[in-house]
C-alpha cells in the first residue's frame, strides 16, 4: 500500500485580516461558514470588536453558510452593536442573501451587504 497525499480538509474557512488607511478592519472570509468553522470566525472577530470602531466582513469568498454560521453572524452583529462598533457584511453571495431573506434577517444587513455589482 502506498501512502496517499493528505487531502485538504472538507470543512475549511480562511480568514485574512487587513486594516485600510482609514482604520477600518477588513476580514476577508473564504470557504464554508458552517458548524465546524463558525467558531473560528466568532473567535477571530469577537476578540477585536472591543478595540475597533468599524469591522467589515468580506463574504465574497464564502461558498456556504448553514444555521451555525448564520447564528455567528447575528451574534457578532449584536456584540458589535453593544460595543459601539459598526459591523458590515459586504460582497454577500446569492446564497447568503437568500438565507438572510428566508430568515427575515436581510433587513438587518441590508444596505451594508451590496457591492456595486450586486446593486444592479
Amino acid at each position: 500500500m502506498s501512502a496517499e497525499p493528505k487531502a485538504k480538509p472538507m470543512h475549511e474557512l480562511e480568514i485574512h485580516k487587513r486594516t485600510d488607511v482609514g482604520g477600518i478592519v477588513l476580514m476577508e472570509c473564504q470557504g464554508k461558514l458552517i458548524l465546524e468553522t463558525a467558531p473560528q470566525l466568532k473567535e477571530a472577530v469577537k476578540k477585536i470588536i472591543p478595540h475597533e470602531k468599524r469591522i467589515t466582513l468580506d463574504m465574497g469568498g464564502v461558498t456556504r453558510v448553514d444555521s451555525s454560521g448564520l447564528g455567528v453572524l447575528v451574534g457578532l452583529y449584536v456584540t458589535a452593536q453593544k460595543a459601539n462598533c459598526e459591523l458590515k457584511l459586504v460582497n454577500m453571495t446569492k446564497q447568503i442573501r437568500e438565507l438572510l431573506g428566508v430568515t427575515n434577517l436581510l433587513s438587518v444587513f441590508e444596505g451594508v451587504g451590496k457591492s456595486s455589482a450586486q446593486s444592479a
